[in-house]
């Protein structure tokens, strides 16, 4: 089968054998993959300690249809099951069940969790317990949702779950972005008064198409604190310090800022004074996609139309690279993915 492959900085696409599922785990031939910033990252060498010495795999976003299973993993799917892969990148790939973290539902904090990476490949062998069963109204370019969505998803309860109620502005930096304008659509559909924030005149037509406020970045922070005296909360999607920055500053008083967006380590630290932190008593924290019943929800909100993918590019696997460079440099809003894994 054909698979991407990093090694010593280069990409290519190489023939590699076609793994076989061991116990619990199913082979899934994907259909289609989403193109995540995060991997760029990891291509780039942006985040060193993401990477493993010798040749990696990429890719973490899939849809596909269950090949063939291991021994014990008929219990969590079945051949012919057209999946998607339950927790993107960070923890989908194994977790124990058992330690505090899985069983106060945050497996990805589980000291045996494994992620899931190699979906830029006809076929993927996967912890069979992270497939989530997809119906026909999911179709295949919404395989964004399975990282990028979740993602989105999980940032935005958050705010239910601090207090930050239904009717209240907030802001969303990156709107536009892959996993912004998720976001941007899950809070509309949760209730909030959605002020969606990026850069230039594409992405920001797409955020007010979505059906929130579009606000260019410069100028935002004027135009919030003088309408709205600054946002309940504010989820920064931008992988850019500046996003950040802009993140805080907004806020209202006792306002929840929501770190999400993965900037490269060369963009450097944010500071904030801690008279800053007494003056504005703001909740901070991050959040990292989710649990798998949570993939579950987000699919049903995407078969109830709730919730949709914004697709700008479509691709083969061998135009990974080009791909990659136009990601780079934001030549398009919303999400780029992999419809033909087999060339």
């Amino acid at each position: 089968m054909k698979a991407a492959i990093l090694e010593s900085d280069k990409l290519s696409i190489q023939d590699v054998p076609t793994p076989t599922p061991r116990s619990e785990e199913a082979l899934v031939r994907v259909t289609s993959a989403g193109v995540c910033h995060s991997d760029l990252h990891i291509v780039r060498g942006d985040w060193s300690s993401a990477r493993p010495p010798g040749p990696m795999r990429l890719g973490h976003e899939g849809i596909g249809v269950v090949e063939s299973l291991g021994a014990g993993a008929e219990r969590y799917a079945q051949v012919g099951d057209r999946v998607i892969l339950g927790l993107g990148g960070t923890g989908g790939g194994y977790w124990c069940g058992a330690c505090e973290y899985c069983l106060s539902g945050r497996p990805r904090l589980c000291s045996e969790s494994k992620g899931i990476v190699g979906t830029y490949a006809e076929c993927i062998r996967v912890w069979a317990r992270s497939l989530v069963k997809l119906p026909e109204e999911v179709g295949d370019q919404q395989v964004p949702l399975a990282c990028a969505g979740l993602t989105a998803y999980a940032a935005l309860k958050k705010l239910l779950k601090f207090d930050i109620l239904p009717g209240k502005p907030i802001a969303i930096i990156g709107a536009a972005g892959g996993l912004g304008h998720y976001a941007v659509q899950l809070a509309l559909a949760f209730g909030y008064e959605v002020i969606g924030i990026d850069v230039g005149a594409e992405k920001l037509a797409l955020v007010q198409s979505l059906g929130a406020v579009a606000v260019e970045a410069e100028g935002a922070l004027d135009l919030i604190k003088e309408t709205y005296g600054g946002a309940y909360a504010s989820i920064v999607f931008a992988p850019k310090i500046a996003g950040f920055e802009l993140g805080l500053k907004l806020l209202r008083r006792g306002g929840l800022f929501v770190s999400v967006g993965m900037p490269a380590a060369a963009e450097g630290k944010l500071a904030i004074s801690p008279l800053e932190l007494l003056r504005k008593d703001p909740l901070i924290m991050s959040s990292a996609v989710g649990t798998v019943e949570e993939m579950r929800e987000l699919v049903a909100l995407a078969s109830a139309g709730r919730v949709c993918t914004h697709v700008s590019r479509t691709g083969r696997l061998t135009e990974l690279p080009t791909i990659f460079e136009e990601l780079e440099n934001s030549t398009y809003a919303g999400r780029a993915i992999l419809d033909r894994l087999d060339s």
